[in-house]
């Protein structure tokens, strides 16, 4: 589908590189590339930052024979036969550092990101699972999962961070905020974000207008907030918000913002108001719907104001259940179990 850029945004390049085959040079040697994913957000973009004999790479996409093969032909065409010699990931998430080990092993690159990032990918790469475990399925059995799809949790054998992710070799570089780094002839001041995912890596550019900003501001969707069974209470919304709040000063309307996905744009101020306001307003939705106690899935209509397929299920459920706790933490609503089926339900105070 055509990607539409909302009120206030521009789009500099409105047709992306095809994978792997070629890149757009969105400023002077800073090279876009985009690999596939399998799944409907179908792609990642990653950026080639041009250091003279060799390149540094912005985040990597997943790990399978078809991304390896789409770098080999990447390294040899747009990227000229020079060398990666540095990869810095964004965050953990397997679009983005899904082969950041295999460039470590197999060309001697070094890895660059934050101290979370690195070791929450180590940690789930060495933590694989043929069968979802006890607290799983009771925290899909509490968010009040249809109990067709929890029955089919309980049989398949679970998403594994290690089935798109390399093993990470020791060794990295860590990043922090308020950290300086030098990329492509820049100067680049390190924003930490968070919400979408821990410790979140953006970069400003000192010398020109680039950010590059991984999955922390995206234009045209945002990006998935939610509460995971390894950490229940924890409440990404409050975070995703604070780390909004606090970058938001820091944009400019010249701003070119390089994202994991979708197009590069212009309007960073605006889709900052944009980012928080998303938020704000799915939070008011959800006090008006609570009256009476609900479940997280029995928010899915308020909250998304579409139908979710089984393929967006998962990630609807737990975006749910970040809105809805995130209510309860605050003291906005509270929270009980449900005698009929143990789902956690929800109502507003007052």
């Amino acid at each position: 589908m055509e990607d539409i850029a909302p009120q206030g945004l521009r789009y500099p390049w409105e047709i992306p590189p095809e994978h792997g085959a070629e890149a757009i040079e969105v400023a002077a040697g800073v090279l876009w590339l985009r690999f596939p994913l399998p799944m409907k957000l179908d792609h990642v973009n990653v950026y080639a930052l041009d250091e003279g004999d060799h390149w540094t790479i912005i985040d990597t996409g997943f790990a399978s024979k078809k991304s390896k093969a789409l770098w080999h032909d990447a390294m040899a065409g747009p990227l000229g036969g020079k060398p990666i010699k540095r990869v810095v990931v964004t965050h953990h998430h397997p679009d983005h550092i899904g082969l950041a080990g295999w460039f470590q092993t197999e060309f001697g690159a070094d890895l660059v990101t934050t101290r979370t990032a690195w070791l929450t990918a180590r940690m789930l790469t060495l933590d694989e699972q043929e069968v979802s475990p006890a607290e799983s399925l009771s925290f899909y059995r509490k968010s009040g999962m249809d109990r067709d799809l929890l029955d089919k949790r309980t049989t398949e054998r679970p998403f594994n961070f290690a089935d798109v992710v390399t093993p990470l070799p020791l060794g990295y570089t860590r990043i922090k905020q308020d950290d300086q780094i030098t990329m492509g002839g820049r100067v680049w001041d390190v924003h930490i974000g968070n919400g979408h995912a821990p410790e979140h890596a953006t970069f400003w550019s000192r010398d020109d207008n680039l950010v590059i900003a991984g999955d922390q501001i995206l234009p045209s969707i945002s990006p998935n907030v939610g509460v995971y069974p390894t950490e229940p209470m924890a409440d990404p919304i409050g975070e995703w918000l604070e780390a909004c709040e606090r970058l938001a000063p820091l944009a400019r309307a010249d701003h070119l913002v390089l994202g994991g996905h979708k197009l590069p744009f212009t309007g960073l101020p605006r889709r900052m108001e944009q980012l928080i306001d998303n938020h704000h307003g799915a939070l008011k939705r959800l006090q008006d719907f609570i009256e009476a106690p609900k479940s997280a899935t029995e928010c899915f209509p308020t909250l998304f104001k579409r139908s979710i397929g089984e393929g967006e299920y998962g990630l609807a459920l737990v975006e749910a259940v970040a809105h809805l706790s995130h209510l309860y933490q605050t003291g906005q609503a509270t929270r009980t179990l449900r005698a009929a089926d143990g789902a956690w339900v929800y109502q507003r105070k007052g």
